[in-house]
């Protein structure tokens, strides 16, 4: 891959993902394995005005072995200078950026049982912390390729023809291989933002979900609540691209408001495991059934993470012939997959829909029905004969979705 646009990549990660402001702190999540990457990337950070970058580096294959050795107590131990790093960037809010580089696979075989628990813990004392940052700081998630997760979308290639192909397709649904992907960039959050309006000014709060494979699923939405799209803005008004790509209009549906089923139309990756043919049964707002033909443990263990985890958090609108889908690829990761196609999530809902946000409190948003949990977890369910119907509040129905894509009125 040329490096210009590997370092173009880097730039717009930088500049239009987290947006960084001069003087602002950044910390980069990224795998050990993509060294070469990250160092492009924090001079990039550096020359959009970073004053320092910090790299939290992770590496699956060592996180599986603590998986196999360390207790649940070890594993879910948070030290007191992990938390007390925690604080500091609670008060500091730097530019968050995760690289998304992981096996899909490689925590296969893992004690699932055991990383539960130790998630659920570690989540007790981490979760205030992401909290008091919610809505306060710019943050960004984007990929690169790596070789675990290249030969699984390619599993016919040597490692370095996949890892190249795997390269071209995520600058090309990033909108990052272009003359100019600034200006690309500018031009799609306009087009989304076109699309959310004229969502908006039906005045929905309910969808209703039907497709050929099963799915028969109404979702309740929040009065105050809109749909949203590409940039974002803090409650200091600094816009960000939280996702790097990006093709969905979402909104946060009513907890308490989610009845019927719904089938997945791709696998999810979920902790190095992938998650197969999986359904959902919702009544009364809350995941009461599930089903999967592979990791239906799996599956079972996230809806009972904690509390809010079997409630919806998010209800996002992503047409069926989405550029990402259109590539006839399975990326076999959360980011893009889910902006393929409609999608859902499990967990904790997003606050920044509600208009106004940031005159409201933690408890003004449960009283409004915005779901809270430690984990949100999306999955796909927008088929190509996905039909979504929309309930105004004065009861009227009308098409969102017909056919998998956006309903004429939309267009």
């Amino acid at each position: 891959m040329k490096k210009t646009l590997i370092r173009n990549y880097a730039k717009l990660i930088a500049r239009v993902g987290g947006n960084i402001q001069k003087g602002q702190r950044v910390v980069i999540t990224a795998q050990t394995d993509q060294q070469e990457f990250i160092a492009v990337l924090a001079e990039e950070c550096y020359r959009a005005g970073a004053a320092d970058v910090v790299i939290d580096w992770q590496n699956m294959p060592l996180e599986k072995l603590a998986a196999r050795f360390e207790t649940v107590r070890e594993l879910g131990a948070v030290t007191p200078w992990e938390e007390a790093k925690l604080a500091y960037r609670a008060e500091t809010l730097p530019v968050t950026i995760k690289i998304l580089s992981a096996d899909p696979d490689g925590m296969r075989g893992a004690d699932r049982e055991k990383l539960t628990l130790a998630s659920m813990a570690r989540s007790a004392i981490t979760k205030p912390y992401s909290d008091r940052m919610s809505n306060r700081h710019q943050w960004c998630v984007a990929a690169v390729p790596s070789p675990g997760w290249a030969k699984k979308i390619f599993p016919e290639e040597r490692s370095n023809t996949a890892v190249e192909k795997l390269w071209e397709l995520i600058l090309q649904v990033s909108r990052a291989d272009g003359k100019d992907p600034f200006t690309d960039w500018m031009w799609h959050n306009r087009a989304l933002r076109d699309k959310c309006d004229k969502v908006n000014a039906l005045g929905l709060r309910a969808l209703e979900y039907e497709s050929s494979n099963g799915t028969r699923l109404r979702v309740g939405l929040i009065k105050e609540a809109k749909f949203i799209a590409g940039k974002k803005n803090t409650a200091q008004g600094i816009y960000f691209n939280p996702n790097i790509p990006t093709e969905e209009c979402f909104t946060t549906p009513k907890k308490g408001e989610a009845e019927g089923i719904v089938y997945a139309v791709k696998p999810l990756s979920y902790g190095g495991e992938l998650i197969e043919n999986f359904w959902l049964r919702f009544e009364g707002g809350r995941a009461v059934e599930c089903g999967a033909e592979k990791n239906q443990a799996l599956l079972e263990k996230i809806v009972a993470m904690d509390e809010g985890a079997s409630y919806l958090g998010e209800a996002a609108l992503v047409p069926y012939d989405s550029p990402i889908n259109r590539t006839g690829i399975l990326f076999y990761n959360t980011l893009f997959d889910e902006n393929a196609c409609c999608h859902l999530a499990l967990g904790r809902g997003y606050s920044n829909t509600i208009e106004g946000f940031e005159s409201y409190s933690k408890s003004d948003f449960a009283d409004m029905g915005v779901n809270d949990s430690s984990v949100h977890v999306d999955f796909m369910i927008g088929s190509e004969d996905l039909k979504i119907t929309g309930i105004t509040q004065t009861g009227a129905r009308v098409p969102v979705f017909e056919n998998g894509v956006w309903s004429a009125a939309l267009r």
